[in-house]
């Protein structure tokens, strides 16, 4: 409301609010994560609970653990290849939920051109769908038993 002053011009008043969070704090709670596995640059795509995008990242190899030590639990899929296992191996013992799947399951969710993210949020929408058929994890003795 406009105040009233002595010369008799009304003056706003102003009102200092305060932000509802601090600055640089996400109210999004990423739950589903999809990974594009490379040699040394991985793409990662993230969705939260409403199944808006949350996060488009690329890490590097050595920045893989640091970042998803730091993640609250979620469920991350991936496509099975070489490495998969070692890096599901790894994000289960962070407490995430890993899911691998055939690379020939993830294509059709593919909505454009053949590339690093657009792969990554394939896998992502891929992951949440309940008739998905996933691989299952290799432990560490079983692999080197194959290999």
């Amino acid at each position: 409301m406009d105040a009233p002053t002595r010369t008799g011009i009304n003056v706003r008043k102003w009102k200092c609010q305060q932000p509802l969070e601090p600055r640089g704090a996400s109210t999004m709670k990423i739950t589903t994560v999809g990974i594009d596995l490379a040699k040394n640059v991985f793409q990662v795509h993230a969705v939260d609970e409403h199944g808006k995008v949350a996060l488009r990242k690329q890490l590097r190899r050595d920045q893989m653990t640091a970042f998803f030590v730091n993640l609250p639990p979620c469920l991350i899929g991936m496509e099975a290849c070489g490495s998969a296992h070692h890096w599901a191996r790894t994000l289960q013992g962070f407490g995430h939920a890993v899911r691998l799947m055939s690379p020939q399951f993830v294509k059709p969710y593919v909505k454009s051109n053949k590339n690093d993210v657009a792969d990554a949020e394939a896998i992502c929408e891929a992951v949440g769908r309940p008739s998905m058929r996933f691989v299952p994890v290799k432990t560490d003795i079983s692999y080197r038993t194959l290999c």
